[in-house]
């Protein structure tokens, strides 16, 4: 890394660790957002992350919408398929946020 004359020994720990993390691969991303996508009427992406409530709360909203809130979890899967796997593992998995 070229510094141009200006080095910040903060900066090189930042770096590092960027470097060290940038094989990263979240065990559940892959597999949320697709069954966020194809099976989101019946919760599925919602009982795969563990968050029992939710998944049912997604089937009664799909049966009293008539389907209508299948928008929800489609949506939800494209977010989980579009976000980086640390911030997945951060947002839905470590700190159990529910709705997008």
């Amino acid at each position: 890394m070229e510094t141009y004359g200006y080095n910040n020994p903060g900066n090189q720990g930042q770096y590092q660790q960027n470097f060290e993390n940038r094989n990263y691969r979240s065990e559940k991303k892959l597999a949320a957002g697709l069954l966020g996508i194809l099976l989101g009427a019946f919760g599925a992406n919602k009982f795969y992350l563990g968050y029992i409530n939710e998944g049912i709360i997604q089937i009664v909203l799909n049966i009293c919408t008539c389907g209508i809130a299948t928008v929800i979890p489609f949506i939800e899967g494209i977010i989980y398929l579009t976000m980086s796997d640390e911030q997945f593992d951060r947002t839905y998995v470590q700190n159990k946020k529910g709705w997008f």
